[in-house]
């Protein structure tokens, strides 16, 4: 880490985030700025944008706010490995196995929806091949 700091447009922007969901995301305390400046604009370091990102994966899988505070939680204390005893590291671990398994889960069923929306896509596209102008004999 480079100690950079970044304006809240440029994370937007690498994160594909609006400017309003990251302020969001700020105010329900799952990534707060790491600086100021002096004119008072929030500043984020590669940390905070490596962050957001584990929010932005989340999101579409259907987790809460609270669960992506509670595995950035989990994360944030395995990261920074201070002070955990053997029983608080496994239950860590544990958590965070726990939300990449419901993430596996949901994968797994936006697989078949996936699946039943490209079929039905091509169902329809054989349906207007087959009453296209000529198509009938």
């Amino acid at each position: 880490m480079d100690g950079k700091h970044m304006q809240i447009g440029e994370v937007a922007a690498r994160t594909e985030l609006s400017l309003r969901t990251i302020r969001h995301y700020e105010e329900t305390g799952l990534v707060v700025p790491s600086a100021r400046s002096q004119g008072g604009f929030r500043l984020y370091t590669e940390a905070d944008v490596a962050r957001l990102m584990v929010i932005r994966r989340m999101k579409p899988l259907g987790f809460t706010l609270d669960q992506m505070r509670d595995l950035l939680d989990a994360t944030d204390r395995l990261d920074a490995d201070t002070g955990l005893d053997a029983g608080e590291h496994e239950a860590l671990l544990e958590r965070v196995r726990t939300y990449q398994q419901a993430a596996a889960e949901q994968v797994e069923k936006l697989r078949v929806q996936l699946a039943r929306a490209e079929d039905f896509a091509a169902a329809l596209g054989t349906r207007l091949e087959q009453n296209a102008p000529g198509a009938r004999a």
